[in-house]
């Protein structure tokens, strides 16, 4: 029967003999591979084998080792550090190693006990399975075997374990437990085998897939500076650095709200614990736009904090990844969120050196852009395991907190190097209350020119025309300001001062975004469209309008500014009937302009 690797079967076969923080150095451990778990001292405190030499192993404990000295056991379980896949994830919150808080709350209280051992799924609670087989058929691995219905937003669906593939010899049609059988699997040998619908995958191991094949379809987010000038793909992945205060963790709530994704996937990893305590208490109450239901029944958190043991930051990033795969490979697109990956690597550069490594670059280990490539790489649009045509995504979206904004450091320039989307976050621009803080003139999408193909051809055909157009008035009004420092704005001609004004235009009225008024928290893309084309409209008007002498000042002070500046807070079920009539009173009141210059001359 295939079940999930237990840890009851553990024997003791080595001993402590050093004792470093959250590192344990212990001998007679020939036989133990890397990443094996094991447990330590009596307390059994879970840890993970990270070094090997001769007979000692390096074990890094994801739990308090105060107290711990030389001499006391370790227990070996023969297992990597994995996850256990099943019903009963969505809604949950795991800490860094899938211990999942809410039932060690109700066992332990506040404090997580030292040593505690719990089902990480629910192994007790009934599941309604419908089965998607029937006796004779024959599966391959990754083929669906039946579905559970989880969430009113998530169908869950049981698949055949990646290794196995043969004839349905018998399958349940009811109410079962994750452990209890729901099929059997008879091989090409004649082997029968009971397939459960609870799954253990090493979380150091990718799981399979059929194909990666290059994203071409957007993963709309709803907010302007985002989709318009820096998209993500579906399976994409992106960054988004900046220092303390500019807004990375209320981005990352946004685009979990609103990004076009089936499954949130939500870390903290050594996040402040006021922040973790933010998402825990906020999202069960957000309003899932997409189903109309509380956004946990489709999320999973896995909270990390600051004062968690350091080591279990790494896990939670596995963890997490781990779980994202696992939904995409039911065909779900996963969006994932890594709050922060500086942290993560914090915890690499303190296991390093306390394994006295070889220091990298402001002493993070040397292997750290490795780690963080072997974590991006697993995001992706794949094509699924299985017979059917199933397709599956996942999008990383990593925050990057670099001391002071200085992303000259090596976390940031390791990232840099791997991530496809940089969405660089400005303190003077949050100083200034503009939100989202993504800096246009340092910011890039690599996935720009194929995502704007996309978007010519589904939202309108000249939507490229007004992105280039956009970000060309954004560089004029930088290199124009450095100009007004100098000689001051009188020293520009009307035109230029009329690029400025697009610009502030293109500023305050389309790229700020308030993550808290009901309307403008997301815009659709036929609205984003609709919205920049007035504005950029309204300076091809007021160009050709100087060009006949209308004098500047009038252009600048017409009535229309102030509609189009409010375009953002038309709801979306009334912006084809409102926009037409802006644009119409736009055309009228230039028109008008031009009709009287003669008269002001």
């Amino acid at each position: 029967m295939i079940q999930p690797n237990e840890q009851s079967t553990m024997k003791q076969v080595g001993t402590i003999v050093k004792v470093a923080g959250p590192l344990i150095v212990a001998t007679g451990l020939a036989d133990v591979q890397m990443f094996d778990v094991v447990r330590v001292s009596e307390k059994r405190l879970i840890g993970e084998v990270i070094e090997l030499r001769g007979d000692r192993a390096s074990i890094q404990v994801y739990e308090e080792t105060a107290g711990l000295g030389p001499g006391e056991p370790v227990y070996v379980t023969g297992e990597p550090l994995s996850v256990d896949l099943a019903p009963g994830l969505i809604e949950s919150i795991f800490d860094g190693i899938q211990r999942p808080l809410t039932t060690i709350y109700n066992e332990s209280g506040d404090r997580i006990s030292r040593g505690i051992d719990v089902p990480k799924l629910d192994r007790e609670k009934k599941w309604p399975f419908v089965p998607a087989c029937q006796k004779g058929d024959v599966l391959k691995p990754g083929d669906v075997i039946g579905t559970v219905q989880e969430t009113p937003a998530v169908l869950q669906k049981i698949m055949m374990p990646p290794k196995l593939e043969g004839t349905v010899d018998w399958v349940f049609d009811g109410e079962a437990n994750i452990v209890e059988p729901i099929a059997r699997i008879k091989k090409k040998d004649g082997e029968i085998v009971e397939v459960p619908m609870l799954r253990s995958w090493p979380v150091r191991r990718g799981r399979p897939y059929t194909e990666k094949i290059a994203p071409d379809e957007p993963m709309v987010t709803g907010q302007r500076v985002i989709d318009t000038l820096f998209p993500i793909a579906k399976g994409g992945i992106a960054a988004i650095p900046g220092p303390f205060g500019s807004g990375k963790t209320v981005v990352q709530h946004q685009l979990a709200k609103w990004a076009d994704a089936d499954i949130i996937v939500y870390i903290g990893c050594g996040e402040r614990g006021n922040e973790m305590t933010d998402v825990l208490m906020e999202f069960p109450e957000l309003h899932d736009p997409r189903t109309g239901l509380s956004l946990m029944k489709r999320t999973v958190l896995i909270a990390n904090t600051s004062d968690m043991p350091v080591a279990a930051r790494e896990a939670s990033i596995y963890t997490g990844i781990t779980i994202a795969e696992y939904f995409r490979d039911m065909g779900y697109k996963v969006a994932i969120m890594a709050d922060s990956t500086s942290r993560w690597a914090e915890a690499l550069r303190e296991m390093s050196g306390r394994l006295e490594e070889m220091p990298g670059e402001e002493g993070y280990p040397a292997y750290l852009s490795s780690r963080l490539a072997e974590f991006y790489e697993r995001a992706g649009f794949v094509k699924c395991l299985g017979s059917e045509d199933r397709y599956g995504a996942i999008s990383a979206i990593g925050a990057v907190s670099p001391p002071g904004g200085d992303i000259s450091e090596p976390v940031s320039q390791a990232t840099l190097r791997i991530v496809k989307v940089f969405w660089s976050l400005n303190a003077n621009l949050a100083y200034k209350r503009h939100f989202p803080a993504i800096d246009w003139l340092q910011s890039y999408s690599l996935y720009s020119d194929k995502m704007n193909v996309y978007f010519d051809k589904s939202v309108e055909t000249d939507w490229s025309v007004h992105v280039r157009q956009t970000m060309q008035i954004l560089q004029e009004e930088a290199e124009l300001d450095e100009i007004v420092r100098l000689v001051g704005v009188d020293a520009l001609g009307f035109k230029d001062r009329l690029t400025l004004e697009c610009a502030q235009s293109i500023r305050e009225d389309y790229l700020h975004q308030s993550a808290f008024d009901d309307i403008d928290t997301y815009s659709s893309l036929e609205k984003q469209y609709a919205m920049l084309s007035m504005i950029l409209a309204w300076y091809e008007k007021g160009v050709a309008a100087l060009e006949l002498n209308v004098p500047f000042a009038k252009i600048i002070t017409m009535d229309i500014r102030e509609k189009i500046a409010r375009m953002k807070y038309v709801p979306e079920d009334q912006k084809e009937e409102r926009f037409p009539a802006i644009a119409a009173e736009m055309e009228a009141e230039f028109l008008a302009l031009m009709e009287g210059s003669g008269d002001d001359e």
